[in-house]
Formats: structure tokens, sequence, C-alpha cells
């Protein structure tokens, strides 16, 4: 797993940032970062995202019942992380909706843009097993700035 840390705070342009190095578990026979652990880098920054905002994951599904889970992905792959790099995951919000939220999501090496996405997660009661409206706490958050 990744060595990671974050910023507590949103950069001046409300962007949070979080740094990962790469680890020769998250590299592939090529020797390069396998495909599907840019979107794990970006899951592990959405998820510090919230807990610097104050809600942890398993506190929201203890207290709330509610979960955030991802509804749509689409990604460009750019450049190649290695071994050893150190990358900085960035994450905005786009829009937030009734119930989801749209980030978006750029891993960079340096200044060199490796990976970006455009992630829809959706606010989900999991007690129903169906999407529900984003808790007022956060939805004031979002709306309010950092």
């Amino acid at each position: 797993m990744s060595d990671s840390r974050t910023d507590a705070a949103a950069g001046a342009d409300d962007t949070f940032r979080m740094i990962v190095r790469v680890y020769f578990e998250d590299t592939d026979a090529g020797g390069v970062v396998y495909y599907a652990n840019y979107l794990k880098f970006c899951e592990r920054a959405r998820t510090e995202w919230l807990r610097a905002r104050g809600f942890g994951q398993q506190a929201l599904i203890d207290e709330s019942g509610i979960a955030f889970v991802v509804r749509r992905l689409s990604a460009e792959y750019l450049g190649s992380a290695r071994l050893d790099d150190e990358l900085e995951i960035r994450t905005s919000i786009d829009r937030v909706g009734g119930a989801s939220i749209v980030f978006v999501q750029h891993v960079l090496r340096g200044q060199s843009r490796l990976f970006e996405a455009r992630v829809t997660v959706a606010c989900v009661d999991l007690a129903r097993h169906a999407a529900t409206a984003i808790p007022g706490p956060i939805r004031r958050l979002l709306s309010s700035p950092n």
C-alpha cells in the first residue's frame, strides 16, 4: 500500500492535495504503475478529502447509515509513474447534486500530469440500497467556502 500524506486544508483554489509514494506493489511487470492503482490513489484522496472536512467514512456508516459510492467514472491516462515516484493527487468538486457529487481528480509527478478522472459519487442509504439526499451538514460544507 502506498505511503500517503495530505494537506489539512484545500489550497487557495479549493483543491485538496494528497501525496503518495509509488511502491513496488503498485507497479506491473513493465515497472510502471498498474492502471487500476491510479483509481485506488484517487479513491484514497476522496476519502481523505472527506475526512479533512470532519466526515469519516466509517462514522457516516455508523451514525447516518450512508456511504458514498462511485456511480460513474471517466479517466484518461496521460503518462506513466514508476517505482519510488512521489505523486500528488489533486481533488476538487465540479458539481454537487441532490444525491451526488462530481469530482475532478488529477495525478501529477512534479508538473507532469499523468492521469485525470471525472468521478461521480452517489450518496446511498445502505439499509435501502438506494440513492438518498446528501445529509445537511455535508451539503452545508460543500456550499460554503473552505
